[in-house]
């Protein structure tokens, strides 16, 4: 449908008359002119402006490439399956059998026994033959449709009115980023080695399928973050009470529960709250449909069911949100009680939400989230700071049964354990926002993508490559995310800016909390994400700046220490 919309001529000529006319285009408001130019830009980017011939090629790369696109989805999650002889008979039971074969749908890797995470990570990422043709004409789709458009690569394409603006920045901002992590990615794979070396003698050597299992064994053997010691503090009622106390304090916002009508939700679970501001009143809706069940989808998501916009009568069109979650049900002994990493997918999701329900703009095109994808993680990531912030902890985390707060050493320690190997885990983000720049660059490709993959790996992740794996044809992220994986990284610094500006000091700062609302989550998409973030921060932040707010982020706090040491 949108790529029909992007491709209708009347449209594109109106808009392009009215854009000729300076006169006109003087006397419209910043935000009308932003989004006429976005129109324009989809317009153009569609191949529009090109000759009938040109436009058609342009409409049939589009679909040829949401065709790609999909059969490549699918075949991420696709097992792949070994004869059962070819596997030790000791390690066979962890897996599916299906008569003489074992089949393999994931990497297993929180299994302990490292033969096990092995033989799945080399069978799962075992090449498949037409997933990797599938990947090649995606990507090289995607570089004709750039070119015959005007750009000199998909990436140049994808990262217009971003954040970063271009691949050549965002290539800056990797290698920054992980040159000044390399000192601190090897003493993490070299804490994972001792500690391999510890329970397997053996095979000491750090493998890929390593870092997500032994991480593990040191955060739980140095913190003893055991979950089950957490979520008795984290009621369900509690977590949303404590959203209600942050964001009252912070922008004057209260959530009440209201009473759906009959054939309103989908579901009998799903909560509905109203979102009202102590003076403007009712702001929009959401619907919490946060507890598990047959058919939902296994994910965490904030989405859109109405947009928030000026109508034309003067008033505002309210926005009406889902929050998405999978926790589970209330049983006859205890309420639904979350583990902290569930907690903070609340808090995290809430964000997007008052992302959605604080955008103030005229237009449903740039409402809420519906922004540049490097900016649209900054409202999310920085409520998971507040998350993680005792002094915002300590306002809810209470013992459903017994009432007692959560002791301040619990949330520090938990806050540390997250830093253990972060700087690995970092590493390895970088490497694959890499991966996704250089398939989406320069065309052909100078190298086969299993190529690619293996310099890449070793230049941006520092363990080996190993043999006969395609990890490139289960990264699913390369269809939505194409060019701008990095989104998350640099969302992660901007939002790391925010929290370090304007919250450290006091995360209930009413003035701090309404700057933010005024400067990023009122505007949604209609101003230049960069504005925004300079409106926020009050300065305009260099590449330097992004890295050294995401690097800051893995020192581990010194009042932690000193509490463990009492």
């Amino acid at each position: 449908m949108v790529t029909l919309l992007n491709t209708n001529v009347d449209l594109y000529q109106s808009l392009q008359k009215l854009l000729a006319d300076k006169k006109l285009v003087d006397s419209l408001d910043p935000e009308t002119r932003r989004v006429a130019e976005l129109f324009m830009f989809d317009f153009e980017i569609s191949g529009i402006h090109l000759d009938k011939e040109k436009r058609k090629r342009a409409v049939d790369l589009n679909v040829k490439i949401l065709d790609l696109s999909s059969t490549f989805l699918m075949g991420t999650n696709f097992p792949n399956k070994i004869e059962k002889h070819l596997l030790p008979e000791h390690i066979r039971h962890n897996f599916t059998s299906a008569g003489d074969h074992i089949i393999i749908d994931g990497l297993h890797a929180e299994a302990p026994d490292d033969l096990v995470r092995e033989a799945a990570y080399k069978i799962f990422l075992y090449p498949n033959a037409g997933q990797l043709k599938c990947l090649e004409e995606l990507l090289s789709s995607r570089d004709l449709l750039a070119k015959l458009v005007g750009y000199s690569t998909f990436s140049h394409r994808a990262l217009q009115g971003t954040i970063a603006k271009n691949p050549e920045t965002v290539m800056q901002f990797l290698e920054k980023l992980s040159d000044k992590l390399s000192e601190r990615t090897l003493k993490d794979f070299e804490m994972i080695r001792e500690m391999k070396m510890k329970l397997n003698p053996q095979n000491c050597e750090v493998m890929p399928w390593d870092p997500p299992y032994y991480s593990g064994v040191i955060r739980a053997e140095r913190y003893n973050i055991e979950p089950s010691l957490y979520c008795p503090f984290f009621s369900l009622g509690a977590c949303m009470e404590g959203l209600n106390i942050l964001l009252n304090r912070l922008l004057g916002i209260s959530l009440y529960a209201e009473q759906p009508a009959k054939g309103e939700v989908w579901s009998e679970d799903v909560r509905k709250l109203a979102v009202v501001h102590e003076s403007e009143g009712l702001l929009g809706y959401i619907y919490c449909d946060f507890f598990q069940r047959a058919d939902k989808p296994h994910q965490d998501c904030h989405f859109t069911i109405r947009g928030g916009r000026l109508k034309e009568d003067g008033d505002y069109q309210l926005p009406v949100v889902v929050l998405m979650l999978n926790l589970p049900r209330s049983s006859r002994s205890s309420p639904t009680l979350l583990t902290p990493g569930m907690m903070e997918n609340l808090f995290h999701e809430m964000g997007h939400a008052m992302h959605s329900m604080l955008g103030r703009t005229r237009y449903q095109h740039v409402t809420g989230t519906r922004c540049p994808t490097d900016f649209a993680e900054v409202p999310s990531i920085l409520m998971e700071y507040f998350a993680n912030d005792y002094r915002v902890v300590n306002q809810f985390a209470r013992h459903y049964q017994t009432g007692q707060p959560l002791p301040k050493n619990m949330v520090s320690r938990l806050c540390e354990s997250k830093k253990v190997c972060a700087a690995a885990d970092m590493q390895l983000q970088v490497f694959y926002a890499a991966l996704d720049q250089i398939y989406h660059g320069k065309h052909p490709l100078r190298n086969s993508t299993t190529d690619i993959l293996k310099e890449t790996q070793e230049k941006f992740y520092g363990l080996p490559y190993v043999p006969n794996t395609a990890w490139q044809l289960r990264f699913s992220h390369l269809v939505g995310y194409g060019a701008k994986y990095y989104s998350y990284l640099m969302s992660r610094a901007v939002a790391s800016m925010v929290w370090k500006e304007c919250f450290l000091q006091d995360p209930f700062n009413r003035a701090a909390g309404e700057r933010y609302r005024r400067e990023m989550l009122a505007h949604g998409g209609g101003r230049e994400p960069m504005l925004m973030v300079e409106g926020v921060l009050q300065k305009c932040p260099s590449v330097d700046d992004f890295v050294s707010a995401l690097v800051s982020d893995l020192d581990l706090d010194f009042e932690t220490f000193l509490m463990d040491s009492e």
